[in-house]
């Protein structure tokens, strides 16, 4: 299951990137939602957003569910501290783990993730897209689309 933001977008995720289902976190319900496709609860959750979807994710957090932060997009441009998820206390009765990952601790071994990426998107088990920005001058509207959602897939800045 994907996490996306608009009916566009979550079409995107299952007709394109082959997910089981994806669900609109700016529409209504996402706690509902996140149930009724996570009955038994969520066992693995890759966070790159926080905010009030990693809330709801810890809420579903299946036993010994583990969340994996990666980043906190939805903190970056705020003025003041954020409010803290108010749900990681669900990591104690689901005896969940929670833990940090920065690619660079992987260095060592990114030309053996290379190899492996290329054959999975050789052989179509990995999609990949690209939203091209033409035109440096046009870097700063590139970023920002990473805060609007304006993007599907990498942004990148063709020079």
């Amino acid at each position: 299951m994907g996490i996306a933001c608009g009916p566009e977008k979550c079409a995107y995720v299952v007709d394109k990137l082959g997910f089981d289902a994806a669900v609109d976190y700016k529409g209504p319900e996402l706690a509902a939602r996140l149930h009724e496709l996570c009955p038994s609860g969520i066992d693995l959750y890759f966070d790159n957003v926080g905010g009030v979807i990693l809330d709801a994710a810890f809420a579903q957090l299946a036993m010994r569910g583990r969340v994996v932060l990666c980043g906190a997009i939805a903190a970056y441009n705020a003025t003041e501290i954020p409010p803290g998820p108010s749900n990681y206390m669900n990591l104690i009765p689901r005896r969940g783990r929670m833990e940090g990952f920065i690619v660079s601790d992987y260095a060592r071994r990114f030309p053996e993730a290379q190899a492996e990426i290329l054959s999975f998107l050789q052989d179509g088990r990995l999609k990949h897209a690209e939203h091209v920005v033409e035109g440096l001058e046009h870097a700063p509207d590139a970023l920002n689309l990473l805060f609007t959602g304006g993007n599907t897939g990498k942004v990148v800045v063709r020079l």
